[in-house]
């Protein structure tokens, strides 16, 4: 059988369809069909009976189509009715029409047309919208319920995120059935002295020194469960003492340890009172206070640095970079990293501080090293010397005078072209041993603050017979 349009109708036989059955089948097969002039006037409506929601619609007999059409489909339609006065026709053409009647009911109708074989008169069939258009909502209302979710998920994880890394309190989170950690703050990394992306994944075991995970992780569970629990004393692989307090949680089906990390409570405390004389020292201590990293960024500072160099809040000088503040800028800061990453701390390093104002006041600075590596970290304290200048005998002192009365007792022997160069001799001989003195004997540093290179520097300490003091 060959179901090619024209054959599938017409053959050499009468037609496969009896006329008597073919409104039936036009009804059924589509939602409506309407037969239609070529004007656009409704001759002939029938409804499919299978599709109750559109209702009856026999009054649209005789009357116009356009009457029935919302103005966005006026326009296609009266292009198709062109068309088929044209000779134009498209059968494969899909149109879509939005239908209105009564005033408040409206639905989406896609129609083809089709020629009768009658002069004059087209067959429209067309498929409610509908229901794609309410799955098409529907489909809407679920991926906007989704970025609804999305969002509220990543209000929540900012806020646990904000929250757990702002906590003083040194957290872990591990899951519990397995004892491998899930989560973990800055301040728990630092309390392990551990890189924080290290021990994400990581067994318990592993990072506290214990062969059997399992029984270290049922220890927690249990003291989680208890009435009575206790802080569990622990050794961090870093062979640092902690304690572990354990809080047992479900979210989503899983359970999760939450544990605090804490310092070793055999001490009697001690450990906490030091930390809060610490505390209270750097906020009320009359020594200006800054920590900073490895770059010299500063981290904090305390109220006492803010009043010496006049700056109204501590935002005004957190993430600046200490050199901003010293009037040598980046030498003094590089002297002062250098010995203090070398030896570990540096002593009364005299400087001055360039205040807000641009006052200059005189400082003396003390660097220690808190922590060495990639993410070093170093402690200023820097006291006022004003006063401490005031008091000191401004002549130089002994030597240097010795070296000044030998200059004066060549006036009247020798030409004043020698006497020049003795002083400069003196001169350059006076600031070598004060560089060299100011940076605690590290020549790189003192070649910077004179503007010397390496090797001009070597050489004028052989001048000057220095070589041997540079290396006390």
């Amino acid at each position: 059988m060959n179901t090619r349009e024209i054959d599938f109708w017409i053959g050499a036989s009468d037609p496969k369809i009896a006329p008597e059955h073919f409104n039936e089948i036009v009804a059924t097969a589509s939602d409506i069909a309407i037969v239609i002039t070529m004007d656009g006037n409704i001759e002939t409506v029938v409804v499919n009976p299978l599709n109750q929601t559109l209702g009856r619609l026999d009054h649209w007999i005789n009357r116009n189509m356009a009457d029935f059409l919302q103005e966005d489909s006026r326009e296609r339609f009266k292009n198709v009715l062109n068309e088929f006065r044209k000779g134009e026709v498209t059968l494969s053409k899909f149109v879509e029409i939005n239908h209105f009647d009564n005033a408040s009911w409206d639905f989406p109708i896609r129609y083809t047309f089709h020629v009768t074989g009658h002069d004059g008169t087209i067959l429209m069939l067309g498929r409610d919208l509908r229901p794609i258009a309410e799955l098409q909502q529907r489909l809407v209302k679920a991926q906007l319920a989704l970025e609804k979710d999305y969002e509220s998920h990543r209000d929540f994880e900012t806020r646990y995120r904000v929250v757990m890394e702002a906590s003083r309190d040194a957290l872990l989170m591990i899951d519990a059935s397995t004892g491998k950690i899930v989560d973990l703050n800055a301040a728990a990394a630092l309390a392990l002295e551990e890189e924080a992306d290290a021990l994400l994944g990581v067994s318990l075991g592993t990072v506290f020194n214990k062969e059997n995970t399992q029984d270290l992780l049922d220890n927690l569970l249990t003291s989680a469960t208890s009435e009575a629990s206790a802080p569990l004393d622990i050794s961090s692989r870093k062979d640092r003492r902690v304690t572990l307090e354990p809080t047992l949680f479900r979210a989503g089906g899983d359970r999760t340890l939450l544990c605090r990390i804490g310092s070793d409570t055999r001490s009697d405390g001690a450990t906490a009172e030091i930390g809060e004389s610490l505390s209270a020292l750097f906020r009320d201590g009359s020594d200006a206070v800054v920590f900073t990293d490895e770059r010299g960024t500063i981290r904090s500072a305390n109220e006492a640095f803010l009043s010496l160099s006049d700056q109204p809040h501590l935002s005004d000088v957190k993430s600046r970079n200490l050199s901003e503040f010293l009037t040598r800028g980046a030498i003094d800061l590089k002297v002062l990293l250098e010995s203090a990453s070398q030896s570990g701390k540096v002593r009364m390093y005299s400087t001055r501080i360039t205040t807000n104002h641009g006052s200059n006041v005189p400082v003396e600075i003390s660097a220690t090293a808190l922590a060495r590596g990639a993410k070093a970290r170093f402690a200023f304290v820097i006291r006022d010397a004003g006063r401490a200048e005031l008091l000191r005998d401004p002549v130089p002192a002994a030597t240097n005078e010795d070296h000044m009365r030998d200059v004066i007792d060549l006036v009247g022997s020798s030409p004043l072209k020698d006497i020049v160069s003795a002083t400069t001799d003196v001169i350059e001989k006076m600031c070598i041993v004060t560089a060299v003195k100011m940076t605690n004997n590290n020549r790189v540093a003192a070649a910077e603050m004179l503007g010397l290179s390496r090797q001009s520097l070597y050489v004028k300490l052989r001048k000057y017979g220095l070589v041997d003091k540079s290396k006390d």
